[in-house]
């Protein structure tokens, strides 16, 4: 078992796979030193080691040490969380330092955030509801409050006009986000709910989580841990040419 040195600040490399999104970042003492960002979709087979390549370039060129590795584990895309984890693995076994799993879900809450104003309303307050695109009106979501904690636990949810009734009952405004809150739009009558456009997973935006487990030493398994699926993959049958002419 290794016992990994944990000073106050770290050098990680973020990787961000759970979406469309492909993205790697270097940061370190609480800068973004280097990052790279394909939003082309379908790109994280070809362009994820490429872009890890050249951060540990640019950490070579720099004499900097790498202290840990950081990887969204989902919920998201199967496939882009498999590729993630995998190269997430190999670097941290390769160069013996720990893993960190962020949950992308409270990532897209931090990066709302952080780049954008939400001012307080509701009785309660504000919830961020992250949702992250599932099949039909399937999304993966949960709720957390201005702390990051929980008041909804991550799930993949079903979205109709009742969706969330109970917390908006409560005195919570709902902020949503997420390429799965286009979904809820189309669903959502109550008052109480706004939505943010544009927010997408993306490595730079991993830093505060990531350097926060790292002080904690919340650390995940180099050799056994996993994506959150949060559901079991279902594969869809290919469709028969022939019998659909």
């Amino acid at each position: 078992m290794h016992v990994f040195r944990i000073d106050e600040m770290a050098t990680i490399l973020n990787i961000e796979t759970s979406t469309e999104v492909c993205s790697v970042a270097l940061t370190s003492e609480g800068q973004v030193l280097d990052h790279r960002e394909n939003y082309d979709g379908q790109t994280h087979a070809t362009l994820l080691s490429q872009y890890v390549k050249e951060m540990l370039d640019y950490a070579c060129s720099r004499e900097m040490t790498i202290d840990a590795i950081a990887v969204s584990i989902g919920p998201g895309s199967y496939t882009g969380l498999r590729i993630g984890l995998s190269e997430a693995k190999g670097l941290a076994f390769g160069l013996n330092v720990p893993l960190i799993g962020v949950n992308t879900l409270q990532l897209l809450t931090v990066s709302t955030m952080f780049n954008h104003f939400i001012e307080e309303s509701g009785e309660k307050g504000i919830l961020y509801v992250p949702m992250i695109d599932a099949r039909r009106m399937e999304v993966y979501t949960a709720a957390y409050n201005s702390a990051l904690e929980a008041v909804l636990e991550p799930q993949a949810m079903i979205l109709d006009e009742h969706s969330f009734e109970n917390l908006v009952g409560q005195g919570y405004e709902l902020v949503l986000m997420g390429n799965g809150s286009d979904k809820a739009r189309q669903v959502l009558t109550c008052d109480g709910v706004r939505f943010v456009e544009g927010v997408k997973p993306v490595a730079v935006d991993m830093m505060a989580l990531a350097e926060k487990a790292f002080r904690e030493q919340n650390f995940i398994d180099v050799a056994y841990s996993t994506p959150l699926y949060l559901k079991e993959f279902q594969a869809t049958k290919p469709r028969n040419p022939i019998l659909n002419l």
